[in-house]
């Protein structure tokens, strides 16, 4: 099933799981971003990404708190979802 209408996010989500489908481009991608604390005080945006039943890459990112990493992860999101991924 393709929804057309954007996902209702929480209001500060720490993961959000998105995929792309299309098959007249033979296109399955998924993009997957968690927030995780640090014990430091700060937090990590991890970013994974790929074809959908393949191994992904994965990018971290470190934030000086939780915050701004939840702020990084849903600005990301919204790009995402501007490209034509879905929750």
């Amino acid at each position: 099933m393709t929804r057309n209408t954007p996902t209702q996010l929480d209001i500060f989500p720490d993961r959000i799981k998105l995929r792309r489908i299309d098959p007249a481009k033979n296109m399955r991608r998924f993009f997957l971003m968690t927030v995780q604390r640090d014990l430091f005080g700060g937090a990590t945006l991890i970013k994974e990404w790929g074809r959908i039943g393949a191994a992904g890459k994965v990018v971290q990112d470190h934030h000086p708190d939780e915050g701004k990493a939840v702020d990084a992860l849903a600005e990301l999101a919204q790009q995402k979802f501007k490209s034509g991924y879905r929750m």
